[in-house]
């Protein structure tokens, strides 16, 4: 088998590169545009996750869970998200569906 060339590999990480800054600067931008447009900053995080699964590059934990798992929503807590600490868990509540999620911490 042919393994793949060096162009190919250096392609990818330039991709994948491209990929993050791009999933980053699209989850800045929903946390500008959510005060004034909320349904905007879902759009957002649907292109953010697009992108992701596109390239194959995993959206990074603390941005990742500003997201709804169940509607995709971008969650804001206070706003559309519930924040509980529940024994050893974290409970996030999204507000628009009712999907929970929960997060051990120490």
């Amino acid at each position: 088998m042919k393994g793949k060339s060096k162009k190919g590999r250096d392609q990818r990480s330039f991709n994948v590169d491209l990929a993050n800054q791009r999933i980053e600067r699209l989850f800045e931008m929903a946390a500008e545009v959510y005060p004034e447009r909320p349904d905007l900053a879902d759009r957002y995080v649907d292109i953010a996750r697009r992108i992701s699964m596109r390239h194959r590059v995993s959206i990074p934990r603390e941005l990742k869970r500003n997201v709804c798992k169940d509607c995709y929503a971008y969650l804001r807590p206070g706003s559309n998200a519930r924040v509980r600490a529940d024994g050893h868990n974290v409970v996030i509540t999204c507000l628009k569906c009712g999907g929970v999620r929960r997060y051990p911490y120490k």
